[in-house]
């Protein structure tokens, strides 16, 4: 083989090798970041859930409604 073939594919290897590192990082982050989403969803809810059994209903039940003046 020629030096000219031997050195473009020791460029195409060596690019090979980068994408394939990138490749490996970007997962590991998607994989870290998607584990942040399931965290901070699970607070969310969490705190929804505080926030409903803490804070009253701003419209009063049936029950606690007075009548009207007209009645």
């Amino acid at each position: 083989m020629s030096d000219d073939l031997l050195t473009r594919i020791k460029v195409l290897e060596t690019h090979q090798a980068f994408q394939e590192s990138t490749i490996e990082e970007l997962n590991q982050t998607v994989i870290h970041l998607q584990n942040e989403v399931f965290k901070l969803k699970e607070q969310l809810r969490l705190m929804a859930e505080k926030m409903k059994a803490t804070a009253p209903s701003m419209i009063a039940s049936q029950a606690e409604e007075t009548p009207p003046p007209h009645y």
